[in-house]
């Protein structure tokens, strides 16, 4: 028997049960979009939308000033969001396979059915195990955990959020319904708060070996702003040291200058400001190239990776090439695209499409999907012992 003590809330109990139920009723519709039903939950309260997801849109009339579209966006943001911080890969992609959150699997559409909709998810190389499952019971397994881990991390936002936290939500439930490549159907999962305000059509990065230590990196880039009064980039250029480094040397080499550090604000992620020749306005495109040295050719990298720290990167936008001293080639080199750090460090079997030829100590991937934010894609590879 489970004795409830004084400071539980019972209100607070059935608002997780309730809360996990419309979410459940949500993902299993067959006749729509979760835009749909929320847009009918809150601009028609007779409806049975509004009834099962109560516990959801109620929390949004906090938003007084703002539109009954913007509280849909709002709503929508806030799970967006949550299922893109979810760290498990199996119950992130059974939320989105759930809530049909672009992409589908294959450069297709979510079907109309829950069911349906885990068996695309067989599509995705590796993870839902390797060979893929030939059910979905995987899926189905990943969902009832992530739903309820899902239901349990809304019910807590929803009771802490006042007008100007869901604005903040809001603004990514936009995002998530506008960023949209023009060449498919594919748009990439709503950005962080802090991310930084463009979206790239390309880039493009030459990484030059010495020894075992990414030498020269050279990143070209072709972006779109996403909010007016974009100025510049900041850099990244990790490779994979086995320890904490200290920064490069960033170079700006064509369409931009590197900030003086003074100039930088302090706590500024990145390596390096770069500035661009003119402000940007949104939609606006620009491309601009920079170099990263390491001169410390002691270094045993182990990957180059790309954070996605913006908006996404379209889909085969992104192209990463290394070229390896003659005398210092890996025992094998392979493509990744959102793994934790020590799962890229795995070689992955013979006859993995993952798995790159070394020719003539050049390696080249362009990565055919689109790239989230918030997540890390690269080439590693595995030196020889010494």
């Amino acid at each position: 028997m489970t004795i409830r003590t004084d400071s539980e809330s019972v209100d607070e109990q059935t608002s997780h049960a309730e809360i996990e139920a419309a979410l459940r009723w949500l993902a299993t519709r067959k006749d729509g979009e979760p835009l749909r039903f929320f847009r009918e939950a809150i601009k028609e309260p007779a409806s049975e939308s509004a009834t099962v997801l109560r516990s959801l849109v109620v929390p949004t009339e906090s938003l007084i000033a703002e539109s009954a579209e913007s509280r849909v966006f709002a709503v929508w943001g806030l799970i967006v969001d949550e299922i893109g911080s979810a760290g498990n890969s199996r119950r992130r992609y059974a939320l989105m396979a759930a809530f049909r959150v672009p992409p589908a699997p294959g450069g297709t559409v979510w079907k109309a059915t829950l069911g349906d909709r885990f068996r695309q998810l067989v599509l995705l190389p590796g993870v839902f195990g390797d060979p893929p499952p030939t059910t979905a019971t995987p899926m189905h397994q990943a969902w009832r955990c992530a739903l309820t881990a899902l239901a349990a991390r809304v019910a807590e936002k929803l009771v802490s959020l006042d007008e100007q936290g869901w604005r903040f939500y809001l603004d990514i439930g936009r995002a998530a319904e506008e960023i949209q490549d023009e060449r498919a159907t594919w748009r990439a999962r709503a950005a962080s708060k802090g991310a930084q305000p463009v979206f790239v059509e390309r880039m493009h990065i030459t990484a030059v070996m010495r020894r075992r230590t990414v030498w020269r990196r050279i990143t070209e880039r072709d972006i779109v702003a996403c909010e007016d009064g974009v100025e510049g980039y900041f850099v990244h250029a990790r490779n994979g040291w086995t320890h904490t480094p200290e920064d490069l040397m960033v170079t700006a080499l064509w369409a931009c200058r590197v900030v003086a550090s003074r100039d930088v604000p302090p706590g500024a992620p990145g390596l390096a400001r770069l500035r661009f020749r003119r402000t940007l306005r949104k939609g606006e495109r620009y491309a601009f190239v920079s170099e990263a040295l390491d001169e410390r050719l002691e270094q045993r990298h182990e990957w180059v990776n790309v954070d996605v720290d913006h908006h996404g990167i379209a889909p085969g936008g992104l192209t990463i090439q290394l070229t390896f001293a003659p005398d210092f080639l890996p025992e094998a080199c392979w493509w990744y695209a959102e793994q934790l750090e020590f799962e890229r460090r795995c070689r992955p079997p013979d006859g993995d499409p993952h798995l790159l030829p070394v020719e003539d100590g050049f390696v080249r991937h362009t990565f055919s999907d689109g790239c989230h934010p918030r997540e890390s894609y690269g080439i590693a590879f595995k030196w020889s012992p010494l």
